[in-house]
């Protein structure tokens, strides 16, 4: 057996856990010992989506060095090799013009985009930089070594290429979806027909969960839910009452189970789509194909994505202004519109950075404050 038919089977072990794309094309990208490395955290227990971002960096790297050096990654790297990466991904357009060496080479350029590791032209975001250099720093570790990614040199390099290239910071979603936004959204899912019924549940069940990130929701499955008492309301029926068990997020601990709850409205909309699509286990958001047919598995969390923005276009607005992580920014910033304490909408978010989760609270708070209508 050759040794990328050995790591294409290896690679399909870690498929159970963590569903890999391209794999055929990773297994001829990594190394014998980073499908081990990949193979040793799915084993410890790491979250699914730490290990997707992981093995994407790690093929981009590996993809990297054999573009501009025609070998696999050198364990650990050497320092110049760093800044030739960083020289690679932060550079001066303006410069190139003068100097065509200057940035990406040209050959290394065509190789990762033939491969589809580029799909944007002109230099990196220096989030992604950092984010890919912090990976290569930490599967570093991970195999015992110590690498040169903290020296002054490459802190240096990295401080002056983003100095020289400001880029605008954006937000993942241009515009929050707010109540009003989301009531636009809702209204474009009017029929008994399980698209809207799904998309409907969805877009309230994020939402109204505190802004679930996109790979949360798609991830969702029955087992996680527990039906809670009904919750007593004056001048009406009690509320239908569902606690949401997320177990393991981005920001909690190993073994910290995290709980939100939902009441009213969005419980109703998540149990009519169970109902209507027939699911009593296993995933609870799935794919359906043009016959109204409902997929075993779980929609991919780009579909929620897609999702968010066929219904603002559907609803009259600019699809490229909302995303789903809008629906996230639109719950805190709804949660201030309303006036309910920023501690209180972080129990419901699960934020665990007060500085974050204020970004967006303090942005509607001033714009409706005394401090903005002194004129």
């Amino acid at each position: 057996m050759s040794a990328v038919n050995r790591r294409v089977q290896e690679l399909d072990t870690i498929a159970a856990v963590l569903p890999l794309e391209r794999r055929d094309e990773l297994a001829e990208l990594l190394t014998d010992q980073d499908v081990e490395t990949l193979r040793h955290l799915v084993n410890e227990g790491m979250g699914d989506n730490t290990l997707r971002a992981l093995t994407s960096d790690l093929a981009y790297l590996q993809a990297w060095s054999l573009a501009a050096t025609h070998v696999s990654l050198p364990w650990p790297a050497p320092e110049a090799l760093l800044l030739k990466f960083v020289a690679h991904h932060l550079w001066q357009p303006q410069q190139r013009e003068s100097d065509p060496d200057h940035g990406m080479p040209a050959d290394v350029e065509r190789s990762l985009r033939d491969q589809g590791f580029l799909r944007t032209t002109g230099p990196h975001a220096p989030d992604t930089v950092r984010r890919r250099l912090a990976t290569w720093s930490t599967l570093t570790k991970w195999r015992g070594m110590s690498g040169h990614f903290s020296s002054p040199a490459l802190k240096s390099a990295i401080r002056l290429a983003v100095r020289a290239t400001p880029r605008p910071r954006k937000r993942k979603s241009a515009k929050a979806v707010t109540g009003d936004v989301l009531a636009r959204m809702l209204a474009t899912c009017n029929t008994d027909r399980l698209p809207d019924l799904r998309d409907r549940a969805i877009l309230m069940v994020a939402f109204a969960s505190g802004g679930r990130r996109r790979s949360e929701i798609a991830a969702l499955r029955t087992e996680q839910l527990t039906v809670e008492a009904p919750v007593a309301v004056d001048n009406g029926p009690p509320l239908p009452s569902l606690a949401v068990h997320l177990g393991r997020t981005k920001t909690s601990g190993a073994d910290q189970d995290e709980i939100v709850y939902l009441t009213g409205r969005p419980v109703e909309a998540l149990n009519t789509w169970l109902a209507a699509a027939r699911i009593d286990k296993g995933s609870v958001f799935r794919a359906i194909d043009r016959w109204g047919n409902v997929s075993r598995r779980a929609i991919d969390p780009k579909a929620v994505n897609d999702i968010v923005k066929l219904r603002a276009r559907k609803a009259g607005l600019d699809p490229t202004e909302f995303s789903a992580h809008g629906l996230r920014s639109g719950y805190l910033t709804e949660a201030a519109n309303r006036g309910i304490p920023l501690p209180e909408a972080m129990e419901q978010s699960r934020h665990r950075s007060v500085q974050q989760a204020s970004d967006y609270y303090n942005s509607a708070t001033r714009r409706s404050g005394r401090a903005a209508r002194l004129v």
